[in-house]
Parts: C-alpha cells; structure tokens; sequence
C-alpha cells in the first residue's frame, strides 16, 4: 500500500471512531444543501439575497463514500471540508458520491447543477479516469499520475511524502549540515522517503549523501557511520527511528518527517527536528485555531485527511473568484501552500522538535 503516494490514506489500520457507520455504510449528505441556509433564507424576501445567493459558489465536493477500502478516508476528508465550510459560510456544498467507475458521470452531472468548482477525486485511479473530462477547476486530492491527460483545469493537492523528504534536505542544508548520513528503513515508504531526499541533497549540494539501512541487528556499524557525519537523516517509522536515537550520543543532531510523529507522548525521539503541518505544530496560530477539531479521536495520519479536507475548501472558494493565471496562495493548516509548475500545489512546512515547541 506505500507505494503509491496515497500512502496516508492506505496506512491507517486502527478504525476512525468518528464515523457513526462502519466501512461502505457512511451516510451521505443530502445533495445542494446551502452551508449558511438559515441566514439566507431570513433574506429571501429580498432581491438582492436571492441574486446574492444565485451567485453564491457552489462546490461539488467528489469522494468515494461507499467505497469499502476509501469509504472512511473519504467520510474523514469531507468532514474537514465541512467544518472550513461552516466557519467560512461562503459557499454551497454538494455532495457527490464516485467510485472510478462512475466518476465522470457523476462529475458531469454536478458541473450540469452548476457546481463551479470540485475537491476530489481521492484515488490516483479516478483521477485519472475523470482527467479528460475535467471541465471546472478541480482539485484531486492526491498527486496525479503522469499517464493521465493533461487538463488546465486540474489541480493537485496532496500529502505525499517526497514534498516532505524534499523540504528535510533543505531544512538540513539551510541549518549547515553538509556531511548527513542517510538512514533508511527496507519497506516501500522508507525507501521512498530516501530516494526524494538523497535526489535532493545531491540537487542541493552537488553531492552524494551517505546511506545505510537499518535492519535492527546493525547498530554498531550505524554507529561507527555515524561518526563521520555531522547530522542524521532518517527515512524509518517511529519505532525503528526511537531504537537508533536509543543508541545515539546525546550531541548527535537528528532530523525527520511527519512520519516520525503518531501522537503522544514520545520521549524517546525527544530532540529530533522534524517536519509537520501547521495543524499538529501549531495549534493556536490564527490560520489554525480557527477551524474546528474533530469530533472524536483520530489517529494522527487520519487527521492529517480532516486538515486536507479544510485547506481543501479554501482553495476552492479561492479559486472559484480567481482570474486566469492569479497566483494562489494560502496560509493552510497543511502547510504554506502555493500553486507551482504543473498545477501542483506546493507545501512548505514549520519545523519542531520533538519534546518542545521550537518552530521554524
């Protein structure tokens, strides 16, 4: 399941008690349901209301509700979307349920209610099954493969783990590390997480970063490794990355993703710097605190979906009043997020610590 960039939708085996029903059975919102209805209709006497709310944008938001392996993801992303919706009060939401066998069907059907703007699909499979008919701005919620048709009008916003990997080389090379030792983990999202940092140290600097792999059983050569570097990088999960800092010298600077924090309290990692969304590093940020928390307990990769599905619907509604070739930004709870080349929009992280608060 890591192999594919929609590794946080995929990994998540503990159950998202959020949900009121089980897998395939999430109910859906009914259809065209006016976010702020209750002031709207207190106006609808008057002219100007009605021609303020026929204008009012109205965002389709396409996800795969019933779907037994995505249904929950889907339900968590929507939920986020819900709650920018209710804070902001500046847009209709429709709620469209697709699988990719049905997507561009139902896609064009919103777009015919006049849906001005669409957050979804969530797979890589649907997006680009809907790519050719991609008629308003849409933005997939997942990265977008380079055999699909290329759309204007097709956006990506997404939570892979290259971007972050990416922005950990530059993180380093921007705090003067210039000899990093590259640890990596034998499974697919470490090795993914290496591959995107190891191109980018050798982009950034013209230069090779040593690599070892962790296997358990081979501390002391990692160790001995370790001395001939100036920082440690590490492309391992949590468990994996605590039995290294275990072993470490105290003075040893060490640096890591989102990956290494699953919520809690981790004092084993205590003192590495790492990389995560606004929403979990800071909280009481006014682009954060905001927007309401979930319900009920996430885990921490499913929440990152509840945070997607916020910036998400505010991308939206910013691009539905945005003229061609405006330059989108937000101040997300994802990240700094900036449209880049491809139509791909760009994260840019705070930095912390794990076991304090220093932010970058």
């Amino acid at each position: 399941m890591a192999q594919t960039p929609d590794y946080i939708i995929q990994s998540n085996s503990a159950p998202i008690r959020a949900l009121s029903a089980p897998p395939g059975q999430t109910p859906r919102l009914a259809p065209a349901q006016p976010v702020a209805a209750a002031p709207l209709a207190a106006l609808a006497s008057a002219p100007a209301a009605r021609s303020a709310a026929r204008a009012r944008v109205r965002i389709g938001v396409i996800l795969p509700m019933e779907s037994s392996a995505l249904g929950e993801a889907a339900a968590v992303v929507r939920s986020g979307v819900e709650a920018a919706a209710q804070v902001e009060q500046n847009a209709e939401l429709v709620s469209v349920d697709a699988t990719t066998d049905n997507v561009v069907q139902r896609y064009r059907a919103a777009v015919a209610d006049g849906v001005n703007v669409v957050i979804g699909p969530l797979s890589r499979e649907a997006i680009a099954q809907l790519a050719p008919a991609v008629t308003v701005p849409t933005i997939a919620l997942n990265s977008i493969d380079r055999q699909a048709a290329a759309n204007p009008k097709l956006f990506s916003l997404s939570l892979v783990v290259e971007g972050e990997a990416r922005q950990l080389a530059r993180l380093m090379r921007d705090d003067g590390r210039v000899n990093p030792l590259l640890v990596e983990g034998g499974d697919a999202l470490s090795q993914r997480l290496a591959k995107a940092f190891a191109d980018e140290w050798r982009a950034l600097t013209g230069k090779d970063a040593q690599r070892r792999p962790f296997d358990g059983g081979n501390l002391p050569a990692l160790l001995e490794a370790s001395g001939q570097a100036d920082a440690l990088a590490l492309a391992l999960d949590a468990a994996q990355a605590a039995k290294l800092k275990a072993a470490l010298t105290p003075d040893m600077p060490v640096y890591g993703t989102s990956q290494l924090n699953i919520g809690g309290n981790q004092p084993e990692l205590a003192g590495v710097r790492f990389i995560d969304m606004p929403w979990f590093l800071m909280p009481d940020h006014p682009a954060v605190k905001r927007y309401p928390r979930p319900a009920a307990a996430l885990t921490p990769q499913t929440e990152r979906l509840y945070a997607l599905g916020i910036d998400a619907y505010r991308l939206a509604v910013q691009m539905a009043a945005a003229r061609p070739g405006a330059v989108i930004r937000l101040d997300g709870v994802t990240g700094d997020l900036k449209l880049g080349r491809d139509r791909v929009f760009e994260r840019q992280l705070p930095a912390g610590v794990m076991g304090g608060n220093a932010l970058r």
